[in-house]
């Protein structure tokens, strides 16, 4: 069922713990718009247009609520920046009108210094524990020439964890992987990371799911357990589960393999999803739902003892208001009760219904 329609370029949507009335979503050109009563309301709740890059992979890419939003109104962003194109996550807080935050509230958590303009990743998102989780691309071209995906010295290519509840601006947690290690950075909790588009946190048992967009031919579902920080998901000794490059033998000492990959046949670019654990389905409880941005590609799978199981392609079933594919599908969504929602870049927002 079609929502919303007529925005800019949306890629990512959310809503605040326990707010069920209002839909938030990221329009990739800068501004986050609000859903509420069925209408997209007229003012921004927040506008960085005049400080956002947004060619190519670049712009607004992710919006994150702090667990404890409804009481302390902070909520954090990623973007890239002008006319650099640099990484930052940064924090603000709502003002004192809820529909509104306070642009002069911000709080700049750190900046990384891509040296080019793709691979960008662009996730933030809180945990379970209560930390927040930041997915970081390898920096771009293609190949990763600067091997960030590798060093464990470099953010880039890498899943982050910081506690943003403690510190200045934020505090490493004390049970990350390689907090003290000489030559690596505290902030990494896992790595092998090519570009992930949207990762989720399964919201019954706290595992995490990523979407980590291919190379050459293959594109990437990876699977870890809760609390399993350290993992190296192989990129760019590996893309999906076929050494890289395409030809060449590789060391897979230490790596963890995809649970699910898909070539080039069926799509080019993958965008991640949800582990469903919404009401209006509960057939689908602990169904995870994943597309591809080029194709329209609708697919799910259930992890069983950490194998994907149960593989199903909903492709043809889930449709456009024009019944079409779901092509330019930039993302996916929750709200607050858990339901599921469908963000396509031309402007349109899905909520996952049965058609009667």
């Amino acid at each position: 069922m079609r929502v919303a329609d007529g925005l800019s370029q949306p890629l990512d949507l959310t809503a605040p713990p326990d707010d069920t009335a209002r839909i938030f979503i990221v329009e990739k050109t800068g501004t986050i718009r609000i859903l509420k009563g069925g209408q997209i309301l007229p003012r921004a709740f927040l506008d960085l247009s005049s400080i956002v890059s947004n060619g190519g992979e670049q712009g607004l890419l992710g919006l994150a609520f702090h667990p404890q939003y409804a009481s302390n109104g902070k909520f954090y962003v990623y973007y890239t920046d002008k006319p650099g194109g640099n990484i930052h996550v940064v924090e603000y807080v709502v003002s004192s009108n809820p529909d509104s935050a306070s642009a002069t509230s911000r709080e700049i958590l750190f900046v990384d210094h891509s040296r080019y303009s793709n691979h960008n990743g662009g996730q933030v998102a809180f945990g379970p524990d209560g930390y927040l989780y930041i997915g970081l691309g390898d920096g771009g071209s293609g190949g990763d020439p600067n091997g960030n995906g590798q060093n464990l010295n470099a953010l880039l290519g890498k899943m982050l964890r910081i506690d943003v509840n403690s510190g200045s601006p934020y505090s490493i947690p004390a049970g990350n992987p390689f907090l003290g290690q000489t030559g690596k950075r505290g902030e990494i909790w896992s790595y092998g990371l090519r570009n992930p588009w949207r990762f989720c946190f399964d919201r019954a048992n706290g595992d995490m799911v990523i979407a980590d967009v291919g190379q050459d031919r293959w594109e990437e579902l990876d699977y870890e357990p809760a609390g399993m920080g350290g993992r190296n998901y192989g990129w760019s000794r590996m893309e999906g589960r076929h050494c890289y490059p395409p030809g060449t033998t590789c060391n897979q000492t230490g790596l963890v393999l995809p649970v699910a990959e898909y070539d080039h046949q069926a799509g080019c670019s993958v965008t991640g999803g949800y582990v469903y654990r919404g009401r209006l389905h509960p057939e689908l409880a602990g169904t995870y739902f994943y597309g591809d941005y080029c194709t329209g590609l609708i697919r799910s799978f259930r992890i069983v003892n950490g194998n994907a199981v149960e593989e199903k392609d909903w492709t043809r079933a889930i449709r456009t208001e024009a019944g079409g594919a779901m092509q330019g599908l930039s993302s996916f969504g929750l709200d607050a009760s858990g339901e599921l929602y469908l963000v396509l870049l031309d402007g349109e927002i899905y909520k996952l219904v049965k058609r009667p």
